[in-house]
């Protein structure tokens, strides 16, 4: 089977999805001498443009993953790809609790748009709310099993079985979010939450060119206006480190999976 291009398209607001894809894009790029190119819709101006994918391509898709599924703004994006006798390769970037159903569900929604898939893969990232949980990953350790992916979807591509089926864990159709509670049971409801802004910052603008949803005002950067994913990129981007959160719920739930969540959580691929 001949290929056209390598495609690593991703959905990264603090960069691990984006190490993640792009080391496994490089990879079999690098194996099976084809040209590497990047669709990066992070920025919410790329979500308003076509993604075109043309016959044979290989796209690893990478998202992160947000309450144990795809981040919902999403979807209607996702399903406007059509990936006719193209290959896809989904992965989810987890923060050390769990990726529930996302890879189930990523992988649904592209063999719906049309993709046949090579391969898969669910990576831990350091955590969107929090800097020490799974600090530092995705790691070397990680990068070694994204280059082994990387290898057995070349091996497929060579003896031309791209066709066979790729089974990951998880339901798809997915049923519902993850719903963090307290010790006590009580639901934590932190969708309407958004970061405050301390005196340290200095106007500089570079959280309006970060934010994914285009939410924050550029003539006021202490104003929001549209909705906050809780992503963490303008609280890990900001160089004076002027936004934080100060709701109890979200403070909450951050302590609560510092403390419990210490161990290493694994990276698995199938293919």
């Amino acid at each position: 089977m001949n290929g056209n291009r390598v495609i690593a398209a991703y959905f990264s607001p603090t960069g691990t999805t984006k190490k993640i894809v792009r080391h496994i894009t490089g990879a079999i790029g690098e194996r099976m001498g084809l040209p590497v190119v990047t669709a990066d819709f992070t920025p919410v101006q790329e979500r308003e443009q076509e993604l075109t994918i043309q016959p044979g391509d290989m796209v690893v898709f990478g998202v992160p993953v947000y309450a144990g599924r795809v981040p919902n703004i999403l979807l209607k994006y996702l399903h406007t790809i059509k990936g006719d006798m193209a290959y896809a390769v989904p992965v989810v970037l987890y923060g050390n609790r769990s990726f529930d159903d996302a890879l189930a569900e990523l992988k649904g929604i592209l063999t719906d748009c049309g993709f046949s898939i090579a391969g898969a893969g669910a990576f831990v990232g350091e955590h969107a709310f929090s800097k020490i949980l799974a600090a530092g990953r995705p790691d070397q350790e990680d990068l070694q099993l994204a280059a082994a992916l990387a290898q057995k979807i070349c091996d497929k591509w060579r003896q031309d079985n791209l066709e066979e089926a790729v089974e990951v864990p998880g339901r798809w159709p997915s049923p519902e979010y993850y719903q963090p509670r307290d010790r006590k049971g009580n639901a934590i409801d932190i969708r309407k939450v958004k970061p405050c802004v301390n005196d340290a910052c200095d106007g500089c603008g570079l959280c309006v060119k970060i934010c994914p949803m285009g939410s924050i005002d550029s003539a006021d950067v202490k104003k929001y206006n549209g909705i906050c994913i809780k992503c963490g990129a303008c609280i890990k981007g900001c160089p004076q480190e002027a936004r934080y959160y100060e709701d109890a719920g979200y403070l909450y739930h951050k302590e609560e999976l510092e403390e419990d969540l210490k161990q290493r959580a694994p990276s698995a691929i199938w293919y």
